[in-house]
């Protein structure tokens, strides 16, 4: 199993795969925050909730960069049927369309064939973010990732569809990305504590201004 991420705190590990090939059961979330593997952000019932309140209902598209194991983006994807409490992320007729996107061969392990797609290498783009509403990157590696998408979809698409990034990460990282949100972008941050997470990552949800 590879490692994503490295921390001074004990991992979650996920259950293995069945031997048939069929994806693993998602990890009963509580209002607890944890990390489990594959997954650098530690995630609770709350926490995952929160995100999922903020992405666009379907047919509306997001689409998250380095999905990894695929751990959150098959969360989001459940959505309340995980056991929410009522008010919290969207309705069960509310689905959401969640795309994980990482770099082949990919470590993927939750998210159906359906919701994951692949790219050649770190420096490559995944041409269905030109769709996307939302991009979501969690943990990203390259602060060149994040404005190599915002450019490539500015300069293909100009407006197109995108109007929401969300960054997930640890606080201490946000200062190099700040940046790439400095013009033309409205952007609220938080710590994740706040929503159910730990205080050591922040969440950042930058809104595209109005031209």
């Amino acid at each position: 199993m590879a490692v994503l991420c490295s921390r001074d705190y004990e991992l979650e590990l996920p259950p293995a795969p069945a031997g048939d090939g069929a994806t693993p059961s998602l990890p009963s979330l509580t209002d607890k925050a944890a990390v489990y593997a594959g997954c650098c952000l530690a995630l609770s019932t709350p926490l995952v909730a929160h995100l999922h309140s903020m992405l666009p209902k379907a047919p509306g598209l997001t689409l998250s960069i380095g999905s990894g194991f695929g751990l959150l983006e098959a969360l989001l994807l459940a959505g309340p049927a995980r056991g929410w409490k009522e008010g919290e992320g969207n309705s069960s007729s509310n689905t959401v369309v969640v795309i994980g996107v990482e770099v082949a061969p990919s470590s993927n392990t939750y998210l159906p064939a359906t919701h994951h797609r692949t790219v050649h290498g770190s420096r490559f783009l995944d041409p269905l973010a030109a769709e996307a509403d939302v991009l979501l990157f969690v943990y990203p590696r390259r602060v060149a990732l994040v404005s190599e998408y915002m450019a490539a979809h500015a300069h293909a698409h100009g407006c197109g569809n995108l109007h929401t990034i969300i960054w997930a990460g640890p606080h201490a990282d946000w200062d190099d990305y700040k940046s790439c949100f400095a013009v033309g972008w409205e952007v609220r941050t938080q710590s994740a504590q706040e929503v159910g997470g730990k205080a050591w990552d922040l969440l950042a949800v930058a809104q595209r201004l109005a031209v």
